[in-house]
């Protein structure tokens, strides 16, 4: 017996033995022959990937004979790439790194990310992932296939007015950067990419951290934190020329063009882009146009990079969204949404001819028309090689107004005086109105790093300035009354004073561990005061200050398996909509998220996976009610206590030399523990607020599953088939976990194709195609739900939903000379 047990082990081992696995090792030095530490070391086409240690060496583990291409990369040097052959033996590799003033200019985002070996969990995309779907659609839309991230259209095709959200966390609560720079609203923390049109044509790599992560400059963030870093200088002089059309008749053009290094030390680079659809909703059209220009001296050990950008749209409003009685093909359910919502004769009329692609506006210039310019001035200096330090000044102008047709509004609202015609009294007037921003956002933000073999130390921070215009003019009514052109019917102003100081240091107890230490202090004062759009007044006059702690460690059990585990405190201040529009007229409090991570990723020649597991503890977490106010704003208030918790699996599969699988998913649980609802209550012919409470419900626009598959295969050189696939469990619209009050779940398949060759003196062609949602899924992505109590004691409710396009495409072409 014992014979045959040995047998059948020698038979099961006996594969794997004729399949020897060898390693590669070496050191990596830069040109005076010191050790570089913490260089990337990876190896094409697997997933065998290390950080050099404290005296610059590094070992590739469990590779096959075969030949591979090594690559060494790390900040501030030349990427080199050497091609080695393993044949029956390990293999030594070393290599020596030039210094590079091209990486020296990526230094200025050092204080707003984290490397590969951080406890906090993070993805990052490069400008090459990304390219071949750049063909109009939104960054939101671009990042859809990163864990835990669902994105959304008003318009339904993935242009103009876009959103995403990160764990069931919306736009106010992610921090978005550019270079470092806060990007977020002061005001409302929200960021509009349709303000930002094509900025993906600009963009070097992103950054997306979630949960708390190691944001530092701007608002906090409470789900995850998005920075993007630009286009690097380009050595050579290039030129780029894209095109694209689609479905809904969408355009996208884009010219770039660069000197690249003129006489080792100066560049200028520039791009124009346009974008128009008409958009899948009816009449949701938009006209977008951006620059971006960057100029600068890239020295030896000094770099100095202007950079300005700006965006113009003008976009048809889809705000209201459509009735789900409409977007479901219930006819019969529209007589009941119309008398629910109050429509006039024509505005029924309009809901009864219209289909799943309704509008609610139909006046022709129902649009919002705003336009942001972005400047920066970032200097960075390398003092030797372990002290390197930024600094980043920055000014944001932002002016623009939506326009509105309002039908018989009463002329009270406009502190408009009744018109007297005869005998007749006239209060009302329909009314065409425009409401304004003009605002002003400046600052600067800067960080020092110091580093040796086993310590990093990066010190920092920033402060800045909002000053935010807020007013309204009536441009036309049917009666006029006492109104003058040019005259507000509102107006007020919002100064934020925004600053902060941090310190992370991350240290190396050895080679396999390390611990992370980041401090931040973060003081906000806010002032509000004059007339709202309700002629109310507003007088806000408040101050905080936020003391936001985060730790971790990182431990490399091997070159192929790392856990890791960290704890961060969040606290973050309501946003402006928060103090206006409470529902029970009290100031809101600020809200503070302890969020706990731990997980281990493992990385294998043909396999990658990770899992991370979280729980985020919130007090006071601002939470939707479901309604929104008059200009489509969320409105919110405080829960005293919920949380987050869930595990994200990640998993990358070389399946065959042509074939790749890239997987993850989310699974989660999102609860707030106690949750009033407050309701309209028109029961005794009166009209009173009710309060009822829910216990243990789930939180608002927070599946329970998210999950995407991206599977690529490339038959030939150049040609690269890529099928997107992204499931989004139900999402509940408010937090009564209600039935009658959600998102049905779905699921959308993309299909793209990319093929790039080169044509006499043109250095580079890309052909690519893209069908969205190839199986025509109906599906809504967002929405929002209102209700009452009506005469007879029935609780009305009438759910409002975003949906998006059915299969529709885009093809284009770029052109690189």
């Amino acid at each position: 017996m014992k014979n045959q047990l040995r047998l059948i082990v020698l038979s099961v081992l006996l594969p794997f033995a004729a399949f020897s696995q060898y390693s590669i090792s070496g050191s990596i030095q830069d040109s005076l022959k010191s050790s570089i530490i913490g260089a990337r070391i990876t190896v094409l086409e697997t997933y065998v990937g290390v950080l050099s240690n404290t005296d610059g060496s590094y070992t590739l583990n469990g590779l096959k004979d075969g030949t591979y291409t090594v690559v060494a990369d790390q900040l501030g040097f030349e990427t080199l790439q050497q091609v080695v052959t393993i044949s029956g033996a390990d293999v030594q590799l070393d290599f020596q790194l030039q210094k590079s003033v091209v990486s020296l200019d990526e230094i200025s985002i050092e204080g707003t990310r984290v490397s590969g070996n951080s406890p906090f969990v993070h993805t990052n995309i490069d400008k090459k992932d990304i390219e071949s779907s750049n063909l109009g659609q939104d960054i939101a839309f671009l990042l859809q296939a990163t864990p835990s991230l669902v994105a959304t259209s008003d318009a339904g095709a993935g242009i103009g007015y876009t959103g995403f959200r990160i764990r069931g966390s919306d736009a106010s609560r992610i921090n978005v950067t550019v270079n470092g720079i806060p990007i977020n609203d002061a005001e409302s923390h929200g960021v509009y990419w349709v303000n930002m049109p094509d900025f993906a044509s600009s963009t070097e790599n992103i950054q997306i951290q979630r949960g708390v992560g190691s944001s530092t400059n701007g608002a906090a963030a409470f789900g995850g934190s998005v920075n993007l870093k630009t286009d690097l200088v380009s050595k050579e002089a290039y030129g780029e020329l894209s095109s694209s059309v689609g479905s809904f008749n969408t355009k996208k053009n884009t010219l770039k063009l660069g000197t690249g290094l003129i006489n080792k030390y100066w560049a200028l680079d520039g791009r124009l882009s346009t974008i128009s659809s008409d958009g899948y909703i009816d009449r949701a059209s938009s006209d977008l146009s951006s620059y971006y220009i960057s100029g600068g001296y890239y020295g030896k050990k000094t770099v100095v990079k202007a950079i300005t950008f700006a965006g113009k749209e003008r976009t048809y409003q889809s705000w209201w969204g459509t009735p789900e009685a409409r977007a479901n093909g219930d006819t019969a359910g529209l007589k009941v949404a119309s008398d629910n919502a109050w429509f006039s004769a024509k505005e029924y009329d309009n809901l009864t001819k219209s289909g799943r692609t309704y509008n609610y506006y139909t006046y022709d210039n129902e649009v919002d028309n705003y336009a942001q310019d972005h400047y920066q001035l970032h200097l960075t200096h390398q003092f030797n090689s372990s002290l390197s330090a930024t600094f980043s000044g920055f000014y944001t102008y932002g002016r623009g107004y939506y326009e509105q047709f309002k039908l018989q509004d009463d002329l009270a609202d406009y502190n408009l005086d009744s018109v007297f015609v005869g005998n007749d009294t006239i209060s009302q007037s329909d009314i065409i109105r425009r409401r304004w921003l003009d605002n002003d956002f400046y600052g600067g933000v800067f960080n020092v790093k110091y580093q040796t073999k086993k310590f990093n130390l990066i010190v920092g921070g920033g402060i800045n300035q909002y000053d935010g215009g807020h007013y309204g003019e009536v441009i036309w009514a049917e009666f006029a009354s006492n109104s003058n052109i040019r005259e507000r019917y509102y107006d007020n102003t919002g100064n934020k004073t925004d600053m902060n100081l941090y310190a992370k240091a991350d240290y190396s107890i050895s080679k396999k561990l390390d611990l992370f230490l980041d401090m931040q202090v973060r003081k906000v004062a806010y002032t509000v005061s004059g007339i709202d759009n309700d002629l109310t007044k507003i007088n806000i006059d408040t101050a905080f200050t936020f003391f936001n702690p985060k730790a971790g460690v990182n431990y490399q059990v091997n070159d192929r398996l790392r856990t890791y585990a960290s704890f961060s405190v969040g606290n973050r201040e309501p946003v402006r909509t928060d103090f206006i529009d409470n529902p029970k007229n009290q100031q809101p409090a600020h809200e503070t998220l302890y969020d706990y991570e731990a997980g281990a990723e493992l990385k294998l020649q043909k396999m990658f996976v990770q899992a991370n597991f979280y729980y985020m503890d919130y007090t006071n977490q601002l939470v939707l009610i479901g309604d929104l106010n008059d200009v489509g704003s969320p409105i919110r208030t405080n829960t005293p206590n919920s949380y987050r918790a869930g595990i994200e699996l990640i998993a990358g599969f070389k399946l065959h030399k042509k074939l790749d699988w890239m997987i993850n998913g989310t699974f989660s649980q999102n609860k707030i523990k106690k949750f009033t609802e407050t309701v309209a209550d028109y029961t005794n012919d009166g009209y009173v607020l009710t309060e009822k409470t829910y216990e243990n419900s789930d939180i608002s626009f927070s599946p329970s599953v998210i999950a995407a598959s991206v599977l690529t295969f490339k038959p030939v050189k150049g040609l690269i088939y890529s099928l997107r696939t992204k499931y989004v469990g139900e999402q509940y619209l408010d937090n009564t976990e209600s039935s009658t009050r959600k998102l049905k779940a779905y699921i959308t398949t993309d299909l793209g194709v990319s093929y790039t060759f080169k044509l006499n003196k043109i250095k580079e062609i890309q052909l690519n195609f893209l069908v969205n949602n190839i199986f025509d899924e109906l599906y809504s992505s967002n929405g929002y739900t209102w209700g009452f109590i009506d005469t007879n004691g029935k609780r009305v409710s009438e759910n409002y939903l975003y949906p998006q396009a059915g299969t529709n495409f885009l093809a284009g072409v770029i052109i690189k000379f």
